[in-house]
């Protein structure tokens, strides 16, 4: 498998997400297979999204959202000015959770 870096984009929030090819092929093959030929969606939420919001889970845990044809949320853990993608997929509603961020 590939670890190499799929892609690096800057958020609102300063924090760098990353994500790896292999980890991309997971996402699309196994989680989220709808998100097959989205990584650019993906880059534009988290580079533009509409609202963030922090997990109720887990506090180190944001949710990115942007409506494009689908509302997408794009699920990332942050660690410091790092962060590193978790998972991402339409949505038909906002999660609750503390905004952190809006446009």
């Amino acid at each position: 498998m590939n670890s190499e870096i799929l892609f690096e984009i800057n958020t609102p929030l300063n924090v760098t997400v990353r994500t790896t090819k292999e980890y991309w092929n997971y996402l699309i093959s196994i989680k989220h297979q709808v998100m097959q030929n989205r990584e650019e969606t993906v880059k534009r939420v988290l580079s533009a999204p509409v609202a963030v919001r922090k997990s109720r889970i887990d506090e180190n845990v944001f949710l990115y959202y942007r409506q494009e044809d689908k509302l997408y949320c794009v699920v990332v853990r942050h660690e410091g000015m790092d962060g590193y993608l978790i998972t991402a997929y339409p949505t038909d509603k906002v999660k609750e959770g503390d905004l952190v961020w809006t446009k």
